[in-house]
């Protein structure tokens, strides 16, 4: 299903309609109102032999047509998204073809915001695409670039071909079907006292996206979080945990996995006593002592006998990054470690990552979350089918 908002990208719509028939795909089409002064319906009707929807009360459907149309499709690609549009979405208002349809339809929803630089700059926009990708919707750009007023600046719509790959790659096949999936993610809290507690900065927001996905392909996903706001992913099984002591014995209650994603910022140190009481402030510094915690990976390692559970470790790292995590991932005895910097992953919606492997290493660009979780989730399906019974025969 097609979504096509009142920009002035809509006519790109018709080059993505085209674009996804060419690769195999029947293609309908929503419009809103405001589009339709863009783009005329007829073009989509000469490119799908479906007319578009534009009206809620389009006599041609017997039935509720947004409830049909949500029905019948498997993936809902929204290009351009104003920022109307994606208001209206995030608020989950339907009141119009596109956005009811929208609201009713539960499966992969990929977006291509396109608008002035201005607009996608701000703060509101931001709102609206965070609560967005909270719900589970991929973006696709937008793109710098030359725009409709003149100006140049980040808000072009992506090209056809690159939504395309987008929606194709949300509707990719459940390669992970009959996999158990472990992952755990966000900052572990060691607490001080009952009102204060040693922490991190992470946001959980990469381990959030592995599960999502390793969930979208079929896996059976379990994510133990420390504490988070972000929603659990559709199809996840969710453990909450606190402190790196919790998160180990959650971990090891599951460590029949298929594979373990250790996505999770867990504190080295704890302190070595929490008082039952808040720490009154003294005059002079204040020492804490602190002791170890476990290291969970790398005891997942050393227990591991053969070659599953698939192991994937992170380190995050200030400086010599990938030497750190080539250190990591032959000390603590696992299969990939994803290496990347401190200033390229808190608090965002994308990442630079290096894989790191036996077999070397492979740097990825900047990505969607989303999408270096797949590039990941790429190689624990190859080391899963390798470790398979039969494998190699």
């Amino acid at each position: 299903m097609v979504g096509v908002s009142g920009g002035i990208a809509a006519y790109k719509a018709a080059l993505l309609v085209r674009e996804l028939m060419r690769r195999g795909h029947e293609v309908r089409v929503v419009m809103t109102q405001a589009a339709t002064r863009f783009v005329g319906p007829v073009t989509f009707t000469g490119l799908t032999g479906e007319p578009p929807v534009v009206d809620l009360w389009d006599p041609s459907y017997a039935g509720e047509v947004h409830v049909e149309l949500a029905a019948w499709a498997d993936a809902m690609v929204i290009a351009p998204a104003t920022a109307t549009t994606m208001a209206r979405a995030a608020a989950g208002i339907a009141d119009g073809a596109l956005g009811a349809t929208l609201l009713c339809f539960d499966g992969p929803v990929v977006m291509a915001p396109a608008m002035h630089t201005r607009m996608w700059a701000s703060a509101a926009t931001a709102r609206c695409v965070d609560q967005l990708v909270a719900d589970g919707v991929a973006m696709v750009g937008p793109e710098e670039g030359p725009l409709a007023s003149g100006d140049v600046g980040l808000g072009r719509m992506s090209e056809p071909a690159a939504i395309a790959d987008a929606v194709e790659s949300e509707l990719g096949p459940a390669d992970l079907a009959g996999a158990t999936v472990v992952v755990s993610a966000g900052g572990t809290r060691e607490d001080l006292d009952p009102v204060r507690f040693l922490g991190n900065r992470s946001t959980g927001k990469m381990g959030f996206a592995v599960a999502a996905r390793a969930a979208r392909r079929g896996a059976k996903a379990v994510l133990i979080t420390a504490p988070s706001a972000l929603p659990t992913p559709p199809g996840v099984e969710r453990v909450d945990v606190r402190s790196a002591r919790d998160m180990e014995a959650a971990v090891k209650a599951r460590a029949d996995a298929d594979a373990i994603i250790m996505a999770a910022a867990v504190a080295d140190y704890r302190p070595a006593e929490a008082t039952a009481h808040k720490r009154k402030k003294t005059d002079g510094p204040l020492a804490l002592e602190l002791v170890r915690n476990p290291d969970i990976l790398a005891g997942l390692g050393a227990a591991r006998n053969g070659a599953r559970p698939v192991l994937v470790g992170f380190a995050l790292e200030t400086e010599d990054v990938v030497a750190s995590a080539r250190g990591k991932l032959e000390r603590k005895k696992v299969d990939l470690v994803v290496a990347n910097h401190a200033s390229d992953a808190f608090g965002t919606e994308t990442n630079r990552v290096t894989l790191v492997s036996a077999d070397g290493e492979e740097a990825l660009g900047v990505l969607d979350k989303r999408a270096v979780a797949d590039r990941i989730l790429d190689r624990v399906k190859a080391q899963l089918d390798r470790s398979s019974p039969g494998a190699g025969n």
